[in-house]
């Protein structure tokens, strides 16, 4: 990409797609483009192929999709695959039908099987059953890396796909209903310090292990792999390093100074049992993760403390 290079970003408001803008200003990409919803419906067929006609981009960061924790995974199990099959299908054949040079398809750790050997390797996609809470969207987007494969064979596209672990970071959804687990942790220890509540209640045992990676990291990265990969195969994006529910939450009773009792709910689903990456493959690429998790999420949790402010 050259620094004028016609770039478009879908899903620019999202967690993925505002840190990919930050990284692209900071280094200097100047023609970066953008819709809001109520511009551009990405699940509106003729509306997507009118603006890549109008358009004309030459290059794609295909990260808008709808993304939920384990209770919206389960409850919004037919918005998930439809919402996602629709986006990915009218972004990828659209940018075809208008000869984008390169696109990066942002995918997610859960495509792989449950019980994948640990750290997941980028070979084991359809090696085994998916975590059965979130199959719908981990299939929808099984079928985007599939299509970005299908249509490099066929018609000589370059399209990428990556993998990021478990993100976090400004611009996350910290709502109790539909968040992941590390935005809506953060949030309840906040309102448990500022309410001065006895308990934090958590889902599940607490011993599952997950790998978390600062968002902004993701997107250095993401750019990274733009210049640097050209490669049908899957390529996966973290920190190389998990930690259990139960450390995760006594971090953050640490970093938001809470004084009460942390209380596991184990009727709750744990989910997958630990989803750990092998970032082997981007680390011999010349990327590593540089952002702690403790200093990642201290500045998560200003962003969050500043957000309130505002609203």
């Amino acid at each position: 990409m050259e620094k004028n290079s016609k770039i478009y970003i879908a899903g620019h408001k999202g967690l993925v797609g505002s840190a990919i803008m930050r990284q692209l200003v900071n280094e200097n990409f100047t023609n970066i483009i953008f819709r809001s919803h109520t511009d551009l419906d990405l699940l509106n067929q003729k509306e997507v192929e009118n603006f890549f006609k109008e358009e004309t981009p030459e290059y794609v960061f295909l990260a808008a999709a709808l993304v939920g924790g384990i209770e919206a995974n389960n409850n919004c199990r037919a918005e998930f695959i439809y919402g996602n099959l629709q986006i990915q299908c009218n972004v990828i054949n659209s940018s075809y039908l208008n000869n984008v040079k390169k696109l990066c398809f942002l995918g997610s750790s859960c495509i792989y099987p449950k019980l994948a050997p640990q750290p997941m390797k980028e070979e084991y996609l359809l090696d085994g059953k998916l975590e059965e809470t979130n199959e719908p969207y981990a299939i929808a987007k099984i079928a985007g890396i599939k299509m970005c494969e299908s249509y490099n064979r066929q018609f000589g596209t370059n399209y990428i796909s990556v993998m990021p672990t478990n993100l976090y970071g400004p611009n996350d959804n910290f709502d109790l209903s539909s968040s992941h687990v590390l935005p809506a942790l953060i949030r309840k220890f906040i309102e448990a310090k500022e309410s001065n509540s006895p308990t934090v209640k958590i889902w599940g045992s607490g011993k599952p292990k997950r790998e978390f990676l600062f968002v902004d990291d993701m997107a250095e990265a993401t750019v990274f792999l733009m210049q640097n990969y050209n490669s049908s195969e899957i390529i996966n994006i973290g920190s190389g390093k998990d930690i259990s529910i139960s450390e995760l939450a006594e971090l953050l009773k640490e970093l938001t100074r809470f004084n009460g009792e942390i209380i596991y709910d184990s009727s709750k689903p744990d989910g997958t049992p630990r989803k750990l990456l092998d970032v082997s493959k981007i680390n011999s690429l010349g990327w590593t993760a540089e952002t702690s998790l403790k200093e990642g999420i201290k500045k998560t949790i200003e962003w969050y403390q500043n957000q309130k402010v505002v609203v």
